[in-house]
């Protein structure tokens, strides 16, 4: 299949310069656990834990409303312990608790930095965070929080990518950033393939086609049924979040847009 670039988003293109309103009103950015991590190979970085939050905090200076959903593989991951051996629906809740705690920690760091912040669970432990409830995080978001999900649907079965989704299309965000270590989405994975080249703007089939690891077919497949935009960039770029929300170009951009003819 050829990949032929597809058309820009709709809508105003939106200045870099300072006071000037965002391009995006409110997004959800999707960060997994090893992006908390380091150079470590489990856990968590205080460093990175900290450069994470001085990104969200540039791009939520500008004025969009944001939700972070966080994941747990720097803690556990429920499919590598069902590979051991274990039953899947207990591994996916270890995994689960795992999130609760990474949302937690980057509470910590976001509140350091002066952003008042929500953690919202989808597994309810009153004492520990708020029940996750579709206005509550609504209402969280337009009164100026950082809203983070954890817990992912709590549901089994699923990975964090797509309870991100879920949650983008049920709180009416505009755009689903996935903020890994890499710039955006290859044609094959860079850390292996040398020749692996940059795919700046793709459409949701062409992701389900070709079999690109950006998120998981059922994210995809959510993000297209709502049209939802799905921006993938790096995370430790410093100003890349703030970038994004203004509207630049920044990163892999899929849309559900088809190529020109």
């Amino acid at each position: 299949m050829t990949l032929e670039p597809v058309t820009e988003l709709t809508g105003t293109a939106v200045s870099s310069e300072p006071g000037v309103q965002p391009r995006y009103r409110r997004v959800v950015i999707k960060i997994s656990g090893e992006a908390l991590v380091g150079d470590g190979q489990f856990g968590i970085d205080p460093d990175v834990l900290d450069e994470v939050a001085r990104e969200i905090k540039g791009a939520h200076d500008l004025g969009t409303e944001i939700a972070v959903m966080v994941g747990g593989g720097n803690i556990f991951r429920g499919l590598a312990g069902a590979k051991r051996g274990m039953n899947r629906v207990t591994a996916d809740l270890m995994g689960m608790l795992g999130t609760v705690i990474n949302a937690l920690a980057l509470r910590d760091a976001l509140e350091a930095h002066g952003m008042p912040t929500r953690v919202l669970t989808a597994i309810e432990m009153h004492q520990v965070a708020e029940p996750y409830i579709r206005g509550r995080a609504i209402r969280h978001l337009e009164k100026g929080r950082v809203v983070l999900f954890c817990a992912g649907s709590g549901n089994p079965f699923f990975t964090t990518d797509t309870p991100a989704a879920l949650r983008a299309a049920e709180i009416g965000a505009e755009l689903l950033i996935k903020a890994t270590r890499v710039d955006g989405i290859y044609s094959a994975d860079p850390e292996v393939d040398p020749t692996a080249t940059r795919l700046p703007t793709l459409t949701y089939m062409q992701v389900l086609n070709l079999g690109l690891q950006v998120m998981d077919n059922t994210a995809i497949t959510l993000c297209m049924d709502n049209r939802l935009p799905l921006l993938v960039l790096d995370l430790f770029t410093p100003g890349n979040i703030a970038r994004a929300v203004r509207g630049e170009k920044v990163g892999s951009l899929v849309t559900d847009q088809v190529p020109p003819v």
